[in-house]
Parts: structure tokens; C-alpha cells; sequence
């Protein structure tokens, strides 16, 4: 069986995480600069995200995890 993909939910995330990222000033350059994290692959979609990586992504943006998806509602 094949990693499973759910294009809506992962459209939310990347959302939820641009406008996070935007909000705080933050540019892809700084992102990766700071974190290692290729930011602009995942908000193009063409990177699936695991959780670890969201969690590193949320810890860098100052939310929680829990916080993150509480926003998606």
C-alpha cells in the first residue's frame, strides 16, 4: 500500500502555514536558512509533509501543533 494522500487537507495545512509564515514576516530564504526546512516545496505542494516537519515548522512559527489544527477549523 502507497502513502496515503488527502489533497484537501494538505491544501489546509499549506495554507494555515503561508499565512503564518507571511503574518510573521517570514521569507522562504529566512526559512530555510533558519530551519533547513524547504519551506517553498511544501507551500507549492509539490512536497507531502510529515508531522515531525510540521511540528519543526509550528516550534519555528511559535505555535503548537494543536494550536496549528485548532486554526484549520
Amino acid at each position: 500500500m502507497g502513502q496515503i494522500k488527502n489533497d484537501i487537507l494538505l491544501e489546509k495545512i499549506i495554507l494555515e502555514i503561508r499565512r503564518l509564515r507571511i503574518e510573521k514576516g517570514i521569507t522562504h530564504e529566512k526559512f530555510y536558512m533558519d530551519t533547513s526546512i524547504h519551506i517553498g516545496r511544501i507551500e507549492s505542494g509539490k512536497q507531502n509533509i510529515t508531522i515531525s516537519t510540521l511540528d519543526a515548522i509550528c516550534q519555528y512559527l511559535g505555535i503548537t501543533v494543536k494550536e496549528f489544527f485548532n486554526e484549520l477549523d
